[in-house]
């Protein structure tokens, strides 16, 4: 299955409202019930360690699947994100194991 990178930067003044909803966002991304795989996840932050953004790495049949997880994520219903950008990924370094491998 193809992979995804999902580059996300915040709107201006989300800082507390992201801190709110992080247990709940990362416990999401975290199971393993839903049609796509998070393989790789986290914060992107500014030059004094705040949390501005997100990178997800996602594993799915095709970019439908990534759009509908996506639409759920507990950030993007909250309207933290100003800008998102979803890419197909060439995973070179790092890729995980095919499972059984």
């Amino acid at each position: 299955m193809p992979y995804f990178a999902f580059y996300a930067l915040d709107r201006p003044g989300m800082s507390e409202r992201r801190k709110e909803l992080r247990a709940a966002h990362r416990e999401r991304l975290r199971r393993h019930d839903y049609p796509v795989t998070v393989h790789l996840g986290g914060p992107l932050l500014d030059d004094d360690g705040g949390m501005i953004g997100s990178l997800l790495i996602i594993e799915a049949a095709d970019r439908a699947a990534v759009d509908r997880y996506l639409a759920g994520d507990l950030y993007v219903l909250a309207g933290i994100f100003g800008s998102m950008d979803l890419r197909p990924f060439a995973w070179g370094q790092g890729q995980p194991e095919a499972p059984g491998g």
